[in-house]
């Protein structure tokens, strides 16, 4: 071998077998020593940023709804606390007539207590189909008791005809279909009329009978919050065979809309559907007269001169007084 291969043989090779990691550590290092680009995990666990992580499930991004929820809560809670015990308040004044005939508008009452207490003003319901006589009654209730008569079904009848009323054509449709007037002209009429007869000073006991009403519960309970409570409800049985027949036979001579077949029947559903809930929760509170009405005027009178004694109501008596000539 000449020296020159030998020494030139040595010159390279230390380089691949005296120092063999010397490469690797070069690159390693390299690797190690440059800095992360965007994008890339800094660890093993971490999803590259280009990749969402998963939404949190936490409840606490619900709490909007739940604030709805919560709010809407509170306000349904505090509008029912407000209205509770205000009776009915009608949306506007209604027109009534005073004992002057002048026709004065009464404003619409927005009270939480009764007008009257029972106490100083007698109030009797008197309730049954129609065509089960109550009018015929409570002309000798008022003849031979000193009771004021008013019909709701009459005050309704009277305001539709009334020039210039602003309810005239509404009351005037739900009588024709036989339905039930809004309860807020109802009740206002009645408070106008009785108003009107205490003022008059023809009424000195303030008693009244007060005819086909309330035809459903919720004018029962805004008349009794509102106007006055009752003392008890005379109510007038009868079958509606019977109560078609005498309304046919009225309807020839009375010339009322609502006295033919087709409205006759629609009343007897009105009254079944509606008014006799009212009886019902009267009854229940032991303040209700219960009468047959199918038999004579004068036999329904006699058991209804019964009931009112059993409720302490008497007949006027009448006095004569001697004058000295």
């Amino acid at each position: 071998m000449s020296p020159s291969l030998s020494t030139s043989f040595f010159r390279t090779k230390p380089a691949l077998h005296l120092f063999p990691h010397h490469r690797l550590l070069s690159a390693s290092t390299k690797q190690h020593s440059r800095l992360r680009q965007p994008g890339e995990p800094t660890g093993p666990n971490e999803p590259p940023a280009h990749i969402s992580a998963p939404r949190s499930k936490s409840p606490l991004k619900v709490w909007p709804i739940l604030a709805i929820f919560v709010t809407g809560g509170i306000l349904f809670k505090t509008i029912v606390d407000q209205r509770k015990g205000e009776g009915y308040q009608p949306k506007g004044p209604i027109k009534g007539h005073s004992p002057s005939g002048k026709g004065q508008q009464i404003p619409a009452p927005g009270r939480t207590s009764p007008l009257w207490s029972s106490d100083d003003v007698t109030v009797i319901f008197v309730l049954g189909g129609p065509g089960a006589g109550k009018g015929t009654q409570c002309a000798k209730l008022v003849s031979d008791y000193g009771f004021a008569h008013l019909s709701a079904g009459d005050l309704l009848r009277a305001e539709q005809e009334r020039p210039g009323s602003e309810f005239g054509e509404m009351i005037k449709t739900y009588i024709k279909e036989g339905t039930i007037v809004p309860m807020e002209v109802t009740v206002q009429l009645l408070e106008n009329a009785m108003r009107s007869s205490i003022e008059s000073g023809n009424n000195p006991k303030k008693l009244f009978l007060i005819d086909g009403f309330p035809r459903k519960l919720d004018q029962a309970h805004a008349f009794e919050r509102s106007v006055c409570p009752s003392k008890f409800t005379l109510f007038f049985s009868c079958s509606e065979a019977v109560m078609e027949k005498r309304l046919l036979h009225r309807g020839e001579t009375s010339g009322r809309a609502d006295d033919n077949a087709e409205s006759i029947k629609k009343r007897f559903r009105t009254f079944v559907e509606t008014s006799m809930p009212v009886v019902d929760e009267f009854e229940a509170q032991g303040k209700v007269v219960k009468v047959s009405a199918e038999t004579s005027p004068e036999e329904v009178y006699r058991e209804v001169q019964k009931g009112l004694k059993e409720r302490g109501v008497e007949p006027i008596s009448i006095k004569f007084v001697q004058t000295q000539k």
